[in-house]
C-alpha cells in the first residue's frame, strides 16, 4: 500500500500539512435526525441516526447465523456453496479471538442482517469480510470494533471486484471501513467514525473501474488523526480514491470528518460529483490531484476548512488553500472519459474557508524526485523512464511527462462568504489560479514561470457567469498577486465574465 503523501503539491511554504483538529467529538459524531438538502435536488442520506431495518425473518433458502456461537458466521460461509444467503439473527456476532479470523465469502454470496444485528470485532479481530470472491452482498448489518491495520480495510479487505454494500453501518474500526474493487456500488449506508477513511477506493495492481457512492452518510472519520501522527502523510478524508476510472458520487452526506470530505489522488480519471452535501469538514470538501476529467455540479458546500484553513492563515502562509482544490489535474481529451474536461458547475459554495484554487506544481512531474506519487506516472506517458532529458524537454513529452491543470469550467455557480459566520478576517476569501516557480531538479524543462504563465493564461481554465456575495479577493499566477473583482476580470486575466460580485457580507 503506498502511503507516501501526495498533497506535497503546495509549494515548500507549505509542505507541512497541518495536524487538525475535529469539528465534532470523533468518537461520536454529530447524529442530527433530518439530513439537509441541496437545492433543487432530492434530500441527501440521512442515514446513520435511522438506517433502514432489515428482514425480520430469514428469507427461503436461507442459512440462519447465531450470534450465541462465536465464530458461527464464517464457520457457515466455509461450509455452504458459493452463492449462499446468510441471515445473521438480531444480537453481537462474533468471529473467534485471532486477530486473522474473517469471514471469507465464496462468489455471490449474500449477507443479510436482522433488525439489530451487528458483527463486532472486539477490538481484536483485524478484518470483517476478505477474499477476492466477486459480486458480495451485504446489507443491514452493523460492522464495527475492528481493528486493521494503517491503510488496509475491514470490509472487502482485499478489493475484490462486484461488490454490493446497501443499508449497511460500518463504524469504529481501525484503519478504513471499507475498501472498494471494480463496479463495487456502496449504497445508502452509513460510514462513521472509522479511524482512518470511510471507504479507501484503492485496489494495489489495476484500476477500480464503474464504482458507485451513493446515498451514504460518511461522517467523522479520520479519528486517529493521522496527519498529526504522521506529519504529511496525505493518508486521510471522508473517502479517499486512488487510480479509479469512472465513479458516480452522488446524494451522499459528507460532513465533520477530519481532513478533507472526499479525496481523488493520483490518476483518477471520469468522476461525477454530483448532488452532495459536504459540510463542515476540517479540511477542504474536496481535492481532487493528479486526475483527470470530471464533472462536479449541484453540490452544497458549506462551512469547510475553516480547521485547516485557519491554520494556514495563522501561521503566515498566503498559499490559497481552498474548499475545492484541484491540484495537478484537468480535462484531457486523449484520456476517454465522459467528459474531456473538469466543469465544476451550479454549485453553492457557502460559508467555506476560501474558495476553489486551480494549482500546479512546476516541480512535479514524472521523473522528478519531487513528485510524491510514489514513482507514478501520468496516464499519458505512464512509464516514468521515458521522462527523463534530453526528451522530456520536447514534444510530446514535455505535455505528457507533466500532470496539468488545464480545460478546467468554472460557471453558474453561486459563492457566499459572511465573515462573521466564518470568524475571519483575511484570507479565507480567495479564489485562485497559479503555480510556484520551478527550481528542481536542475535539469528540469520546466524552471521559472513557464508553469505558472501557462496555468494562468494558456490552458484553458476560465471562471464565468458565477456569482459571488461577500467580499472576495482573487489570487492570479502566484501567491503574492491578490487581485480585486475588476482586476481579475480585467486584461490580462480576463476571468469571470458575465459574473457578478455584491461586497456586502452574504446571508
Amino acid at each position: 500500500m503506498r502511503i507516501t503523501w501526495r498533497r506535497r503539491a503546495l509549494p515548500l511554504a507549505a509542505l507541512a500539512l497541518l495536524a487538525t483538529g475535529c469539528v465534532s467529538t470523533p468518537d461520536a459524531p454529530a447524529e442530527p435526525t433530518a439530513a439537509p438538502s441541496t437545492s433543487g435536488a432530492r434530500p441527501v442520506a440521512g442515514v446513520c441516526a435511522k438506517p433502514a431495518a432489515g428482514p425480520a425473518k430469514a428469507p427461503a433458502g436461507a442459512v440462519t447465523v447465531d450470534p450465541a456461537v462465536v465464530g458461527d458466521l464464517a464457520a457457515k460461509t466455509k461450509d455452504s456453496p458459493p452463492g449462499t444467503t446468510f441471515w445473521l439473527r438480531p444480537g453481537k456476532h462474533r468471529l473467534e479471538p485471532d486477530r486473522y479470523a474473517q469471514v471469507v465469502p465464496k462468489k455471490g454470496n449474500r449477507y443479510l442482517g436482522a433488525p439489530g444485528a451487528v458483527l463486532d470485532g472486539g477490538r481484536t479481530n483485524q478484518y470483517a469480510f476478505g477474499g477476492d470472491a466477486r459480486d458480495v452482498t451485504i446489507r443491514h448489518l452493523t460492522v464495527q470494533g475492528f481493528v486493521a491495520p494503517h491503510d488496509e480495510g475491514v470490509v472487502n479487505h482485499d478489493s475484490a471486484d462486484g461488490w454490493v454494500i446497501e443499508h449497511a453501518t460500518i463504524q469504529r474500526n481501525s484503519g478504513a471501513g471499507l475498501m472498494a474493487g471494480a463496479r463495487q456500488q456502496v449504497r445508502a449506508s452509513c460510514l462513521r467514525g472509522n479511524g482512518q477513511y470511510g471507504m479507501n477506493a484503492y485496489k494495489g495492481t489495476g484500476r477500480i473501474t464503474g464504482l458507485v457512492v451513493e446515498g451514504n452518510e460518511i461522517v467523522g472519520n479520520n479519528t486517529g488523526d493521522w496527519e498529526r501522527r504522521r506529519e504529511g502523510c496525505g493518508c486521510t478524508g471522508g473517502v479517499k480514491f486512488w487510480a479509479v476510472d469512472g465513479a458516480d458520487v452522488r446524494g451522499n452526506w459528507v460532513h465533520d470528518n477530519r481532513g478533507a470530505g472526499l479525496w481523488a489522488d493520483t490518476n483518477n480519471n471520469d468522476f461525477r460529483i454530483e448532488n452532495n452535501v459536504i459540510e463542515a469538514n476540517d479540511g477542504a470538501a474536496l481535492m481532487y490531484e493528479t486526475s483527470y476529467n470530471a464533472v462536479i455540479r449541484k453540490n452544497t458546500i458549506r462551512r469547510n476548512n475553516w480547521v485547516e484553513g485557519r491554520r494556514y492563515a495563522e501561521r503566515g502562509d498566503n498559499f490559497p488553500f481552498a474548499t475545492v482544490y484541484l491540484s495537478e489535474s484537468g480535462g484531457e481529451p486523449r484520456v476517454r472519459a465522459r467528459t474531456d474536461r473538469i466543469e465544476i458547475h451550479q454549485n453553492l459554495l457557502e460559508n467555506n474557508w476560501s474558495g476553489i484554487t486551480l494549482w500546479e506544481n512546476a516541480d512535479r512531474f514524472c521523473n522528478s524526485p519531487a513528485n510524491t506519487s510514489s514513482g507514478d506516472c501520468t496516464l499519458l506517458a505512464r512509464d516514468t523512464d521515458r521522462c527523463v532529458r534530453p526528451a522530456i524537454a520536447r514534444p510530446p513529452l514535455y505535455d505528457d511527462c507533466r500532470w496539468k491543470t488545464q480545460r478546467v469550467d468554472i460557471h453558474d455557480n453561486r459563492f457566499v462568504l459572511d465573515r462573521a459566520v466564518v470568524k475571519c478576517t483575511a484570507k479565507c476569501d480567495r479564489m485562485a489560479v497559479l503555480a510556484n516557480y520551478g527550481t528542481y531538479p536542475d535539469w528540469s524543462p520546466y524552471q521559472g514561470e513557464r508553469v505558472a504563465e501557462a496555468i494562468t493564461h494558456d490552458q484553458h481554465n476560465r471562471w464565468h457567469d458565477n456569482v459571488y456575495l461577500g467580499s472576495w479577493a482573487f489570487v492570479a499566477h502566484d501567491p503574492s498577486r491578490v487581485l480585486d473583482f475588476a482586476q481579475w476580470q480585467g486584461a490580462p486575466y480576463l476571468q469571470d465574465a458575465d459574473s457578478t460580485l455584491d461586497p456586502r457580507d452574504g446571508g
